[in-house]
Parts: structure tokens; sequence; C-alpha cells
């Protein structure tokens, strides 16, 4: 793959796919610029070589029709303060008008087009062939810096790419979550441990199979370790779990056993009545079980003891979701507990998951972490396949 300073700019239009999926404020303006200031050093670079810069990105799920409450409108409003120039916004991302105003574009302009998802062929690019066209037909070269939508084949992300032999690259955000992921997850200074929260098992089974054959430890919590822990014959009342993967989740543990991989499962859970701040709540050990109409929403401090001299014996942690219902404060002891456990080692740690970075950042200790991914899903699926589609996608063969 070429890197962004590998390609000559100048002149150029520039077509660059970033995630500026962002929260936004009731009163429209971007609550949280953290994915947008991850693309700065991307965006200002093919500025400063006298790109002209279109900007592509998705926001929310409108569901492939044109919605205002999905408009790019704040980030394009945004990313102008940031950059002391004009973004001008598009009236869409295709079509003759968004043609017109990208040819009447100077050196060192931008554009940013609206919504991706305002049209059914962004997210299933094959029923919708005729969208990849026109969204290709705006640029001489096509650059990737969106490491958190690589995972998904979408127009934009993947399919765009054949339109620009090369001529297609990858931005300095994406250079730089591929090089430490490679470096840190698919060859690790050993020990090796992975941490896995989060609520659900579905999107996990796979990565858990890949980690078998590259960790030394494996530590489930949150949602997730409750069918773990049923299918141990652990008594779990009314907490998640997922029926459909108990077979699953008993053939890990089987695994973990004939490969003599320790897998650390919660000693003690914080149990609720309901999944409310102001519930009523109690420890319990997971020798005891948790009674019937009870709800497991965090793990409790005996776990956080007898995980906290393992941990601390690792060359490298991987880290993807939180221990418990961590945005409700009440719910949050395990996994603030885990934050500044990790927050204290010098090991390098790498951080996936939109909540594991969100409970890293209430915690404002991004700065004692290796790598912060931009991309939950997508760490995860590298992870575990070792590449993605909109990373395939970028490969060719240099003349």
């Amino acid at each position: 793959m070429r890197t962004l300073s590998q390609i000559n700019l100048k002149g150029k239009k520039a077509l660059l796919r970033v995630d500026f999926n962002t929260p936004l404020s009731p009163d429209g303006y971007v609550a949280n610029d953290a994915r947008i200031q991850q693309s700065l050093p991307t965006i200002q670079h093919i500025l400063n070589e006298g790109g002209k810069l279109i900007i592509m990105s998705h926001l929310g799920r409108p569901k492939g029709k044109h919605n205002p409450k999905f408009s790019l409108t704040p980030c394009a409003k945004h990313l102008s303060f940031l950059l002391q120039k004009e973004v001008k916004l598009a009236p869409d991302c295709v079509g003759p008008e968004v043609e017109k105003l990208v040819e009447s574009m100077q050196n060192g302009e931008v554009v940013m087009l609206e919504n991706l998802r305002f049209h059914p062929g962004e997210e299933d690019p094959d029923a919708h062939p005729e969208f990849v066209k026109s969204l290709a037909k705006l640029g001489d070269i096509y650059i990737n810096d969106a490491f958190g939508t690589a995972h998904r084949k979408h127009a934009s992300t993947s399919d765009i790419a054949r339109f620009f032999p090369n001529k297609k690259g990858i931005g300095f955000l994406m250079e730089k979550e591929l090089t430490l992921l490679s470096q840190l997850l698919l060859e690790p200074n050993k020990p090796f441990y992975a941490i896995i929260g989060g609520a659900k098992i579905g999107s996990k089974t796979g990565v858990l199979k890949s980690l078998l054959s590259k960790v030394d430890a494996i530590f489930l919590g949150g949602g997730l370790a409750f069918t773990f822990l049923k299918a141990q014959g652990v008594e779990i009342g009314s907490s998640i779990f997922d029926a459909n993967a108990l077979e699953d989740a008993k053939h890990f543990i089987a695994s973990c056993q004939e490969k003599k991989i320790p897998l650390y499962l919660p000693q003690d859970i914080l149990i609720a009545d309901k999944v409310e701040n102001n519930a009523k709540t109690r420890m319990v050990t997971t020798d005891e079980g948790i009674p019937p109409g009870w709800i497991g929403v965090d793990i409790g401090p005996k776990t956080l003891t007898e995980w906290a001299p393992v941990i601390e014996t690792a060359q490298t942690i991987f880290w993807n979701g939180p221990m418990g219902v961590f945005e409700i404060p009440n719910f949050s002891n395990g996994t603030r507990g885990l934050t500044k456990k990790l927050a204290e080692l010098s090991s390098p740690i790498i951080v996936g998951g939109g909540d594991s970075v969100a409970a890293v950042k209430m915690m404002n200790a991004q700065k004692n972490f290796s790598h912060i991914s931009t991309g939950g899903g997508a760490s995860l699926e590298y992870i575990e396949r070792g590449h993605l589609p909109g990373i395939d996608a970028l490969e060719d063969n240099f003349s």
C-alpha cells in the first residue's frame, strides 16, 4: 500500500474517506471532536501539499434516506473552525451539483460531501453500482484514513478503490493504526494477555478463537462473561447471556484447558434488581451464583484483586470492552478499577473499542496507554483475520 507521504498531491483532487461519525449535542454541535482531531494531520498534509481536498464520511444510521438530523453540517463547521479556513459542505455526496462544485475547486480548498449513508448504495454497493461510480468520478486520488470503518465492505471504504489503480493509499491515522496493531498484536512481546468485556459474545466469538493462538491468558468480564459462567453451570439470575453461544462458550473453555491457557472469569459480581443507578445492589461470589430476578452489572473487588498480580506480569495487553454497565455510575467501579490498574503498568497496552476508550477518557488516562484504537470492530476483526476489506482494497501493484 502507498502511504500518504508517497503520493504526489499538488493540483490533484484528493478524495479522502474519514470517520467523522461523531456524537452531536442536542443543539446540533459536535460534542466530541476526537475523530476529527485524529484525521487532522492527514487533512493538513493534503492541503499543505497543494491538493484539492474532498472529504467523505458517514454520520449515524439514516438508512439510505436524506435526513437533516444526520447532516454533516456540524462537522463541516467544526472542521472549518479547526483549520481556520472555509470548509464548503456539498448539497449531496453525488450528482451534477456536487460535480460542478468539485470542478470549480482551487488548490488548497476543502469540500465536505454530505452524509454518504443518505444513499442506499453506500452500505449496499453491489445492489447500487452506479453510486460508487459517481463517487469515484469526483477524485483523481483516493485516500482512506477511516480505520474505524475499514472492516466494512461499503462503497466509500472498499469498492471505490478499484477505480484508482496506482492512485490510492492510506492516510496517517490509518498508517499509525496498522503499524501499531501489527507490531503489538500480530507479533506481541510475551506474555501477551487479552482482556475482553462488553455486552455480547456473538460479535466476539471469532476473535476469541483467534486469540487462542496468540495469548498466554484471557480475562473475560462484562455481559459476555455470563454466557461463559452459565456454560460452567453457574446460576446467573436474569443477567444478559446468549443462549445461541452456549456451545461455543463450552468449546472455548475446553480449548483453553487443552492449550493450557489460563481463563480468568469474575470471582465476584455486583448484582442489581434493575439496571438503573438507584437500584438495590449487593455483591455475590460466583460460587454462590446470582439469585433469580437479579442482574449482574459489574465485576467485584475480589475479581480485580485476583487478576491484578497476573496482569502485572504482562509484556503486552489488549483490552476490548468494559467490565460492566459502566455508563451507570454505581456500576462503573469494576471498569474504573481495571483502567486504574492498567494505567499503572509500563508494558504496551492497546485499547480497542468505543466503550473501552470512553472508560479511559472518563478517567483522563489516555496518556498512560500505548495505543487507543479508533476502531473497536475493526481492531477486533484485524486481530481475528489479519486483514480488512478496506485495507485489502488499497493493495496495488505499482508501476
